[in-house]
């Protein structure tokens, strides 16, 4: 498809991206630098150049290339209310003096896009990614939620063209804001499944037999919800939870020291690769209890690998889930009753029919070369149309 898309935009080929608001890739945990690992790759492919200018504390210290994308570490403090800011505020004023090196900056999530109006100023084009309401995540106090609230709204007023990863998100910034944006998905790599090996048996957990959540020890992830409804079941069925905290903390020490007074919990921390291709692909069902997502990745990765799902029923996830897959967000002993009707009807959650709706969906929707030939033609129609919005 990348053949193809290249042979038919040659308009846009050619075009040099500046790429922040991540803290890198490959490897490294969180849904926004999944996102970025495979959208710019494939973009690359279309005849984007493209740079992306990633954290220091995340990725190695000297510039280095990733499939085609050339990724180059600027400083940022490893502290979570100032990193993000810090880092995209040097990356904006790097951008800016090397301005003839790149035609477009593209800067993801709403406190990256607080430095939209700066960039526009410094006479950048600008392309924000939305992924969500990063202000209703628990972690954050009032003054960090505020100023949280202006990034999206300075993102989605001033950019030059606004991509959003989920319809609900896309309808937020129309009623907040009177802002239009594109719904352009995140997506998923179709994954090739992994056997049970040394990853299952090294964690003690039965092909089938464990419930998985994936994910960072954060709040708003509902950890302690899991935790507590699986406390409540009668089960011999394992509950493995893996991720682990960008910045370890009280709620993520709670966390462990909760899990440990569990019979039947398993933390393995973070894992990627074959170990988490093990992990998901053998999973009995896939818990998701978080209160606030823009469009999960876990998700979509759960059902690429065919897993049955019980999530919580914030707008993110009714967007993939499907009505008897959700239970009330915050309810534990909703969450405790969904776990306890999957262990006693499983096929309900995974019957034929529901197993080839949702493949067909990460067929048509959620396909990474779909989606990336779509971002391109907006990054194309930013860098022709200069002011003009996104229709």
């Amino acid at each position: 498809m990348a053949h193809q898309n290249r042979e038919e935009t040659n308009e846009g080929s050619g075009l040099r991206l500046a790429v922040l608001g991540l803290r890198g890739f490959p490897g490294v945990m969180g849904g926004v630098e999944t996102h970025c690992q495979e959208i710019y790759p494939r973009l690359a492919e279309l005849g984007f150049t493209v740079t992306v200018l990633g954290r220091k504390p995340y990725i190695p210290g000297r510039p280095y290339d990733y499939r085609g994308v050339r990724l180059i570490p600027l400083w940022a403090p490893k502290r979570k209310n100032l990193e993000a800011i810090f880092h995209t505020t040097y990356g904006v004023l790097w951008v800016a003096l090397n301005r003839s090196r790149y035609d477009l900056l593209h800067l993801h999530c709403i406190g990256p896009a607080l430095l939209t109006p700066l960039a526009r100023l410094l006479g950048l084009k600008v392309v924000v990614t939305t992924q969500g309401p990063d202000y209703d995540r628990q972690k954050w106090g009032r003054l960090a939620k505020a100023v949280l609230r202006l990034g999206e709204r300075w993102g989605a007023t001033q950019a030059h063209r606004v991509i959003s990863v989920s319809h609900h998100i896309q309808k937020l910034l129309r009623q907040l804001y009177g802002a239009e944006s594109v719904y352009i998905p995140n997506g998923v790599e179709p994954p090739e499944r992994a056997e049970p090996g040394e990853t299952l048996a090294r964690f003690g957990l039965e092909p089938e037999r464990y419930l998985l959540q994936v994910g960072r020890i954060v709040p708003e992830k509902g950890w302690h919800d899991l935790l507590e409804a699986y406390a409540g079941l009668s089960t011999d069925w394992k509950l493995a939870l893996v991720g682990a905290a960008d910045h370890e903390d009280e709620y993520s020490r709670g966390i462990k020291r909760r899990a440990a007074e569990i019979e039947g919990v398993v933390m393995t921390g973070f894992q990627k690769g074959r170990a988490l291709a093990e992990l998901y692909g053998n999973a009995g069902l896939f818990v998701l209890p978080s209160y606030h997502e823009g469009l999960p990745h876990v998700l979509l990765e759960a059902m690429s690998y065919g897993r049955p799902m019980v999530v919580s029923d914030i707008p993110a996830n009714r967007e993939v889930a499907l009505d008897q897959e959700v239970f009330r967000v915050g309810d534990q002993a909703a969450l405790r009753d969904k776990l306890q009707e999957f262990l006693d009807h499983p096929d309900r959650f995974r019957s034929p029919e529901i197993m080839a709706l949702k493949a067909r969906r990460l067929k048509e929707e959620f396909n990474w070369d779909v989606i990336a030939a779509r971002t391109a033609e907006v990054l194309r129609e930013a860098a022709r149309g200069g002011a003009k919005r996104a229709e």
